[in-house]
């Protein structure tokens, strides 16, 4: 534990909650978003959204505090309801941090691409084979127990957010009523109602909780803050300040430019439109800036997925031997495991039509199980310690979000879900012989009826995939 001397006050931890959340999602958003949603029903989508999420991060900062002695963000499924439950989520959380890096190495390629416009498609075969190389280099570097320096992240964030704020400033000056009005509700013909927008509302939603994707990472930091108050006050404040931070960046563009110029911008949007708002040297301003943020969050979210493979290893969910680390104390089996299985997911970009919308889709639907399963635990929590002052309203707090991620995740990506089964299998037969060899026994009957669940819909999801049901 930090000595007090060294623990984190409100502003630094408020600080650090916004910078390590923020990634590449920003700077792809007011493309992706003008595509999904008109100004009026995007506005309506950031505030369900917005809701959600600070649903969401009341739960985790509320079992931060109460079940401290919980270790990875999979512990909770496990302590409330099982080891399978544990297993289901912390695969969940692993797939969601490898996936990230499938969309970190997508959008670094298309924004290589405003330099060298042979990277312009990030998801050519060129621009493959240079992000493969650098997923393996990265790798090789944690491998051999490289980390970020204070001093490298100090520059990351620096970089990260003076980009942001400068491209928020100018478009506030340069927006403009008319054109943000012309269309407000895009081409609704007569009386504007919530089922006339919701079409809009639905493709919104996991564009949006995309971004949001780490904030369970933030939440971890409040246990270094000087007290639970200050923790639990910081968490929420950094979580608003997300938000706002995520509205302007996608909102003030619509008065700029039209929505279907903004739908017609390359990948990463904020390169081009900041350049059509100053110039050649605003598109440079920005894209140096993003690809030293995604170099140094890619850094980070290398370890990041193996560092969860061997926390399993180390409670008993996974083989022992992906939590055995090497000489310079990292999990070699652990990483080389997941660096083999973003390589495979960027050869299959090679076939997608939409490969950041893609990768950055399976990501978000991978965490929103992890994220379900949190929000279950809350609930079961504080009603099995309701008698204690203000579980009550803990326990609406987590329906709240439950019911968010679960909403969310079915309007708008339930196919990824699908997808994601598949990769379950082979983790599920891991666990199998993991708790074969530490019990004797293999699964139980609940264990067995869910895998039958899994392997069924991976199956069925294959057999549309080949039929062409369900495209990449």
């Amino acid at each position: 534990m930090a000595s007090e001397a060294h623990k984190i006050n409100g502003v630094s931890l408020t600080a650090m909650v916004v910078t390590t959340a923020i990634g590449s999602g920003i700077f792809a958003l007011s493309s992706d978003l003008a595509a999904a949603a008109s100004p009026g029903a995007a506005i309506i989508s950031w505030i369900i959204v917005g809701f959600g999420i600070l649903m969401l991060a009341a739960c985790l900062n509320n079992l931060l505090t109460k079940r401290s002695d919980l270790e990875g963000i999979f512990a909770y499924g496990k302590a409330g309801f099982g080891p399978f439950v544990g297993f289901i989520s912390g695969w969940g959380y692993w797939m969601s941090a490898w996936l990230g890096n499938v969309a970190f190495a997508t959008v670094f390629m298309s924004t290589l691409g405003y330099f060298f416009p042979a990277f312009q498609r990030g998801n050519s075969p060129q621009s493959i084979l240079v992000a493969s190389l650098i997923a393996w280099s990265l790798t090789l570097l944690v491998n051999h127990g490289m980390e970020s320096a204070a001093l490298m992240n100090t520059v990351i964030t620096v970089c990260k957010l003076i980009p942001i704020f400068t491209f928020i400033i100018v478009a506030m000056v340069l927006f403009n009523g008319h054109i943000f009005t012309a269309q407000f509700w895009g081409n609704i013909s007569g009386p504007v109602t919530f089922g006339a927008i919701a079409p809009q509302i639905r493709r919104s939603l996991m564009i949006m909780m995309w971004v949001f994707v780490g904030i369970e990472g933030a939440t971890v930091l409040s246990s270094r803050a000087k007290s639970r108050r200050i923790a639990g006050r910081s968490t929420l404040i950094g979580v608003s300040c997300l938000l706002l931070i995520y509205v302007l960046a996608s909102i003030l563009p619509y008065g700029y430019l039209s929505r279907a110029e903004l739908v017609q911008m390359k990948q990463p949007a904020m390169v081009y439109i900041f350049e059509e708002m100053v110039g050649q040297w605003g598109g440079s301003f920005i894209s140096i800036g993003l690809l030293v943020s995604i170099l140094g969050a890619w850094l980070s979210w290398t370890m990041l997925p193996a560092e969860t493979l061997g926390m399993m290893a180390e409670q008993g969910l996974l083989p022992k031997r992906f939590a055995k680390k090497n000489k310079h104390g990292a999990p070699t089996l652990a990483l080389m495991t997941t660096a083999g299985m973003v390589q495979g997911f960027m050869i299959i970009l090679i076939f997608a039509e939409k490969a950041y919308e893609f990768a950055y889709s399976l990501c978000t639907a991978s965490i929103v199980v992890c994220y379900m399963i949190v929000a279950a635990y809350q609930i079961k929590y504080s009603w099995q310690n309701r008698d204690t002052k203000g579980n009550w309203l803990q326990v609406g707090i987590g329906v709240a979000a439950l019911a968010f991620q679960l909403v969310g995740i079915t309007l708008s990506g339930l196919q990824y879900v699908f997808i994601c089964l598949i990769v379950y299998v082979p983790g599920i037969i891991l666990y199998a012989m993991t708790l074969k060899n530490n019990t004797g026994r293999y699964l139980n009957r609940a264990e067995w009826s869910a895998t039958i669940l899994i392997v069924s819909g991976a199956a069925i999801t294959i057999t549309l995939m080949v039929m062409g049901r369900i495209t990449l």
